[in-house]
Protein backbone atom coordinates (compact mmCIF):
# COMPACT_ATOMS: atom_id res chain seq x y z
CA UNK A 1 0.00 0.00 0.00
CA UNK A 2 1.26 3.45 -0.90
CA UNK A 3 1.53 6.31 1.69
CA UNK A 4 -1.12 7.64 -0.13
CA UNK A 5 -3.35 5.23 0.82
CA UNK A 6 -2.36 4.78 4.54
CA UNK A 7 -2.55 8.48 5.07
CA UNK A 8 -6.34 8.85 3.20
CA UNK A 9 -7.06 5.24 4.93
CA UNK A 10 -6.56 7.36 8.79
CA UNK A 11 -8.52 10.26 7.54
CA UNK A 12 -11.46 8.45 6.26
CA UNK A 13 -11.58 6.61 8.87
CA UNK A 14 -11.52 9.72 11.52
CA UNK A 15 -14.37 10.25 13.61
CA UNK A 16 -16.69 12.94 12.30
CA UNK A 17 -16.85 16.19 13.54
CA UNK A 18 -19.45 19.44 13.94
CA UNK A 19 -22.00 19.37 11.40
CA UNK A 20 -20.54 22.37 9.59
CA UNK A 21 -17.27 20.57 9.81
CA UNK A 22 -18.85 17.79 7.97
CA UNK A 23 -20.24 19.72 5.07
CA UNK A 24 -16.76 21.66 4.29
CA UNK A 25 -15.00 18.76 4.40
CA UNK A 26 -17.52 17.25 1.87
CA UNK A 27 -17.55 20.59 -0.19
CA UNK A 28 -13.49 19.70 -0.65
CA UNK A 29 -14.34 16.71 -1.58
CA UNK A 30 -16.96 17.16 -4.33
CA UNK A 31 -15.34 20.33 -5.57
CA UNK A 32 -12.58 18.52 -6.29
CA UNK A 33 -13.92 15.07 -7.24
CA UNK A 34 -17.14 15.46 -7.89
CA UNK A 35 -19.65 15.44 -10.71
CA UNK A 36 -22.89 16.88 -11.30
CA UNK A 37 -25.79 14.55 -12.63
CA UNK A 38 -28.83 16.32 -14.38
CA UNK A 39 -32.10 14.33 -15.06
CA UNK A 40 -34.94 16.85 -16.20
CA UNK A 41 -35.13 19.57 -13.86
CA UNK A 42 -33.36 17.23 -11.32
CA UNK A 43 -29.83 17.78 -9.94
CA UNK A 44 -27.53 14.31 -8.45
CA UNK A 45 -24.14 14.03 -7.53
CA UNK A 46 -21.67 11.74 -8.37
CA UNK A 47 -18.48 11.02 -7.13
CA UNK A 48 -15.92 8.19 -8.16
CA UNK A 49 -12.72 6.68 -5.86
CA UNK A 50 -10.53 3.42 -5.77
CA UNK A 51 -10.54 3.44 -2.14
CA UNK A 52 -13.25 1.65 -0.21
CA UNK A 53 -12.94 3.72 3.26
CA UNK A 54 -13.22 7.06 1.33
CA UNK A 55 -16.29 5.99 -0.51
CA UNK A 56 -17.96 5.43 2.88
CA UNK A 57 -16.80 8.40 4.58
CA UNK A 58 -18.74 10.45 1.77
CA UNK A 59 -21.65 8.22 1.64
CA UNK A 60 -21.62 8.92 5.80
CA UNK A 61 -21.37 12.75 4.87
CA UNK A 62 -24.32 12.38 2.70
CA UNK A 63 -26.88 10.30 5.20
CA UNK A 64 -25.46 12.93 8.07
CA UNK A 65 -26.36 16.01 6.43
CA UNK A 66 -28.64 15.64 3.88
CA UNK A 67 -32.21 13.64 3.63
CA UNK A 68 -30.89 12.07 0.30
CA UNK A 69 -31.36 8.69 -1.88
CA UNK A 70 -27.72 7.33 -2.38
CA UNK A 71 -26.41 4.93 -4.54
CA UNK A 72 -22.85 2.96 -4.63
CA UNK A 73 -21.74 1.05 -7.69
CA UNK A 74 -18.91 -1.34 -7.55
CA UNK A 75 -17.14 -1.82 -11.03
CA UNK A 76 -13.58 -3.36 -11.85
CA UNK A 77 -11.12 -0.69 -13.09
CA UNK A 78 -10.27 -1.47 -16.78
CA UNK A 79 -6.31 -0.65 -15.47
CA UNK A 80 -3.94 -2.57 -15.35
CA UNK A 81 -3.78 -3.24 -11.76
CA UNK A 82 -7.39 -3.56 -11.76
CA UNK A 83 -8.70 -2.53 -8.68
CA UNK A 84 -12.32 -2.32 -7.81
CA UNK A 85 -13.86 1.48 -8.50
CA UNK A 86 -16.68 2.62 -5.94
CA UNK A 87 -19.08 5.05 -7.31
CA UNK A 88 -21.13 6.54 -4.59
CA UNK A 89 -24.16 8.35 -6.57
CA UNK A 90 -26.75 10.75 -5.10
CA UNK A 91 -30.10 10.20 -7.49
CA UNK A 92 -31.34 13.39 -9.19
CA UNK A 93 -34.08 14.98 -6.58
CA UNK A 94 -35.26 18.44 -5.22
CA UNK A 95 -33.60 17.66 -2.14
CA UNK A 96 -30.16 16.52 -3.72
CA UNK A 97 -30.71 20.28 -5.46
CA UNK A 98 -30.92 21.86 -2.84
CA UNK A 99 -27.50 19.86 -0.90
CA UNK A 100 -26.25 21.22 -3.95
CA UNK A 101 -26.69 24.51 -3.38
CA UNK A 102 -26.04 24.64 0.05
CA UNK A 103 -22.45 22.86 -0.32
CA UNK A 104 -22.05 25.88 -3.11
CA UNK A 105 -21.50 23.50 -5.72
CA UNK A 106 -23.52 25.17 -8.19
CA UNK A 107 -21.43 27.27 -10.54
CA UNK A 108 -22.91 30.88 -9.60
CA UNK A 109 -22.66 29.72 -6.14
CA UNK A 110 -19.00 29.17 -5.57
CA UNK A 111 -17.98 32.38 -4.60
CA UNK A 112 -20.15 32.43 -1.94
CA UNK A 113 -18.89 29.00 -0.88
CA UNK A 114 -15.55 30.43 0.13
CA UNK A 115 -17.52 32.51 2.77
CA UNK A 116 -20.23 30.96 4.29
CA UNK A 117 -18.97 27.09 4.59
CA UNK A 118 -14.64 28.38 5.57
CA UNK A 119 -15.83 30.89 8.27
CA UNK A 120 -13.81 29.04 10.77
CA UNK A 121 -10.41 27.48 11.16
CA UNK A 122 -12.14 23.83 12.16
CA UNK A 123 -14.32 24.21 8.35
CA UNK A 124 -10.82 25.03 6.57
CA UNK A 125 -9.02 22.15 7.87
CA UNK A 126 -11.67 20.18 7.25
CA UNK A 127 -11.87 21.44 4.13
CA UNK A 128 -8.63 20.41 3.06
CA UNK A 129 -9.00 17.23 4.73
CA UNK A 130 -11.57 16.79 2.08
CA UNK A 131 -9.55 18.10 -0.70
CA UNK A 132 -6.53 15.49 -0.04
CA UNK A 133 -8.76 12.74 0.44
CA UNK A 134 -10.07 13.42 -3.24
CA UNK A 135 -7.34 14.82 -5.33
CA UNK A 136 -3.92 14.19 -3.01
CA UNK A 137 -0.67 12.30 -3.05
CA UNK A 138 2.20 12.43 -0.61
CA UNK A 139 5.90 10.37 -0.81
CA UNK A 140 6.94 8.02 1.58
CA UNK A 141 9.31 10.36 3.60
CA UNK A 142 11.72 7.76 2.84
CA UNK A 143 12.04 9.51 -0.58
CA UNK A 144 12.35 12.78 -1.66
CA UNK A 145 9.57 15.12 0.55
CA UNK A 146 6.47 15.53 -1.71
CA UNK A 147 2.59 16.18 -0.62
CA UNK A 148 0.42 17.64 -3.85
CA UNK A 149 -3.46 18.29 -4.41
CA UNK A 150 -4.11 18.03 -8.42
CA UNK A 151 -7.25 19.71 -10.07
CA UNK A 152 -8.47 20.82 -13.64
CA UNK A 153 -9.67 24.38 -11.78
CA UNK A 154 -7.34 26.92 -11.58
CA UNK A 155 -9.72 29.03 -9.55
CA UNK A 156 -9.97 26.17 -7.10
CA UNK A 157 -6.06 25.24 -7.00
CA UNK A 158 -5.88 29.22 -5.96
CA UNK A 159 -8.62 28.87 -3.27
CA UNK A 160 -6.57 25.50 -1.93
CA UNK A 161 -3.21 27.21 -1.48
CA UNK A 162 -4.83 30.13 -0.08
CA UNK A 163 -6.25 28.43 2.58
CA UNK A 164 -3.03 26.46 3.12
CA UNK A 165 -1.47 29.74 3.69
CA UNK A 166 -3.77 30.71 6.36
CA UNK A 167 -1.93 27.81 8.71
CA UNK A 168 1.32 28.95 7.44
CA UNK A 169 2.00 26.45 4.86
CA UNK A 170 4.78 27.26 2.39
CA UNK A 171 2.39 25.93 -0.65
CA UNK A 172 3.26 26.69 -3.93
CA UNK A 173 1.29 26.78 -7.32
CA UNK A 174 2.01 24.97 -10.59
CA UNK A 175 0.67 23.82 -14.16
CA UNK A 176 1.16 20.33 -15.60
CA UNK A 177 -0.85 20.56 -19.44
CA UNK A 178 -4.55 20.89 -18.11
CA UNK A 179 -3.79 20.32 -14.65
CA UNK A 180 -3.31 22.63 -11.36
CA UNK A 181 -0.85 21.41 -8.98
CA UNK A 182 -0.75 22.62 -5.18
CA UNK A 183 2.38 21.56 -3.33
CA UNK A 184 4.49 21.08 -0.79
CA UNK A 185 8.17 19.98 -0.63
CA UNK A 186 9.45 21.13 2.49
CA UNK A 187 9.44 17.90 5.18
CA UNK A 188 7.97 20.79 8.28
CA UNK A 189 5.78 22.13 5.94
CA UNK A 190 4.33 18.34 5.02
CA UNK A 191 4.14 17.21 8.61
CA UNK A 192 2.12 20.64 9.67
CA UNK A 193 -0.14 20.12 6.92
CA UNK A 194 -0.66 16.28 8.08
CA UNK A 195 -1.34 17.71 11.64
CA UNK A 196 -3.74 20.43 10.01
CA UNK A 197 -5.85 17.89 8.22
CA UNK A 198 -5.62 15.57 11.51
CA UNK A 199 -3.27 12.94 9.83
CA UNK A 200 -1.45 12.43 13.16
CA UNK A 201 -0.49 8.74 12.98
CA UNK A 202 0.75 9.42 9.45
CA UNK A 203 2.77 12.46 10.86
CA UNK A 204 4.34 10.09 13.68
CA UNK A 205 5.36 7.91 10.98
CA UNK A 206 6.70 10.83 8.59
CA UNK A 207 8.27 12.19 11.45
CA UNK A 208 10.34 8.88 12.89
CA UNK A 209 11.57 8.06 9.12
CA UNK A 210 12.62 11.89 8.66
CA UNK A 211 14.44 11.82 11.63
CA UNK A 212 16.08 8.58 10.75
CA UNK A 213 16.94 9.86 7.39
CA UNK A 214 18.53 12.77 8.36
CA UNK A 215 21.09 11.03 11.43
CA UNK A 216 22.11 8.63 8.12
CA UNK A 217 22.71 11.93 6.20
CA UNK A 218 24.52 13.07 8.98
CA UNK A 219 26.40 10.27 9.66
CA UNK A 220 27.37 10.31 6.00
CA UNK A 221 28.41 13.64 6.00
CA UNK A 222 30.75 12.68 8.89
CA UNK A 223 32.22 9.87 7.62
CA UNK A 224 32.77 11.31 4.11
CA UNK A 225 34.26 14.29 5.85
CA UNK A 226 36.78 11.88 7.94
CA UNK A 227 37.44 10.33 4.85
CA UNK A 228 38.63 13.09 2.65
CA UNK A 229 40.57 14.20 5.86
CA UNK A 230 42.51 10.80 6.18
CA UNK A 231 43.22 11.03 2.00
CA UNK A 232 44.56 14.14 2.51
CA UNK A 233 46.69 12.88 5.63
CA UNK A 234 48.08 9.69 3.99
CA UNK A 235 49.01 11.66 0.23
CA UNK A 236 50.65 14.13 2.31
CA UNK A 237 52.73 11.36 4.44
CA UNK A 238 53.41 9.74 1.25
CA UNK A 239 54.75 13.38 -0.62
CA UNK A 240 57.17 13.78 2.39
CA UNK A 241 58.40 10.33 2.35
CA UNK A 242 59.10 10.60 -1.30
CA UNK A 243 60.93 13.76 -0.64
CA UNK A 244 63.05 12.25 2.30
CA UNK A 245 64.19 9.08 0.51
CA UNK A 246 64.78 11.19 -2.43
CA UNK A 247 67.00 13.62 -0.53
CA UNK A 248 68.63 10.16 1.37
CA UNK A 249 69.34 8.79 -2.43
CA UNK A 250 70.77 11.62 -3.70
CA UNK A 251 72.57 14.07 -0.72
CA UNK A 252 72.15 12.15 2.22
CA UNK A 253 70.31 12.92 5.72
CA UNK A 254 73.16 13.27 7.55
CA UNK A 255 74.05 16.31 5.55
CA UNK A 256 70.77 18.15 6.65
CA UNK A 257 70.37 20.31 9.71
CA UNK A 258 70.23 18.90 12.90
CA UNK A 259 66.18 19.85 13.12
CA UNK A 260 65.01 18.68 9.81
CA UNK A 261 67.45 15.36 9.86
CA UNK A 262 65.46 14.92 13.32
CA UNK A 263 61.82 15.51 11.50
CA UNK A 264 62.71 13.25 8.20
CA UNK A 265 63.75 10.52 10.50
CA UNK A 266 60.90 11.13 12.61
CA UNK A 267 58.68 10.59 9.38
CA UNK A 268 60.71 7.69 8.41
CA UNK A 269 60.18 5.91 11.47
CA UNK A 270 56.67 6.61 11.63
CA UNK A 271 55.26 6.44 8.04
CA UNK A 272 51.42 6.29 8.86
CA UNK A 273 51.65 8.67 12.07
CA UNK A 274 49.33 12.39 11.05
CA UNK A 275 51.32 15.70 12.24
CA UNK A 276 49.79 15.61 15.93
CA UNK A 277 50.99 11.72 16.59
CA UNK A 278 54.29 12.84 14.98
CA UNK A 279 54.28 15.99 17.44
CA UNK A 280 53.39 14.00 20.12
CA UNK A 281 56.36 11.35 19.19
CA UNK A 282 58.62 14.35 19.60
CA UNK A 283 58.57 14.37 23.04
CA UNK A 284 57.19 17.40 23.50
CA UNK A 285 60.14 19.35 21.25
CA UNK A 286 58.42 20.42 18.73
CA UNK A 287 54.51 21.26 17.91
CA UNK A 288 52.14 20.17 14.93
CA UNK A 289 52.94 23.48 13.25
CA UNK A 290 56.41 23.19 13.79
CA UNK A 291 56.72 19.71 12.28
CA UNK A 292 54.78 20.67 9.09
CA UNK A 293 57.01 23.66 8.30
CA UNK A 294 59.95 21.22 8.59
CA UNK A 295 58.23 18.88 6.39
CA UNK A 296 57.99 21.39 3.97
CA UNK A 297 61.14 22.55 3.83
CA UNK A 298 62.36 18.80 3.48
CA UNK A 299 59.76 18.73 0.41
CA UNK A 300 61.24 21.98 -0.97
CA UNK A 301 64.63 21.16 -0.79
CA UNK A 302 63.78 17.93 -2.53
CA UNK A 303 62.81 20.02 -5.70
CA UNK A 304 65.26 21.85 -5.84
CA UNK A 305 67.56 19.05 -6.13
CA UNK A 306 65.63 17.80 -9.02
CA UNK A 307 62.56 15.80 -7.69
CA UNK A 308 59.73 16.43 -9.94
CA UNK A 309 56.32 17.66 -7.36
CA UNK A 310 53.60 15.43 -7.83
CA UNK A 311 50.20 17.14 -8.31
Amino acid sequence: MSFSNEVKNELARLENGKQCCEKAELFGLLRMSGAIILRGRNMGIHFSTENAALARRVLQLFKNNYDVKTEVVITRSRRLKKNNRYQVKVVPSPEAGKALEELQLLPAENEGGKASLLTTPCCRKSFLRGAFLAGGSISRPASDYHLEMVTENQDFAKMIMKTMQGFSLPVKITDRKNDYIVYLKEGNGITSFLSVIGAHNALLEFENVRIVKEMRNNVNRVVNCETANLNKVVQAAVQQLESIRYIEKHLGLGKLPLTLRETAELRLNHPDASLNELADLSEGKIGKSGINHRLKKIQHLAEELGMIKNE
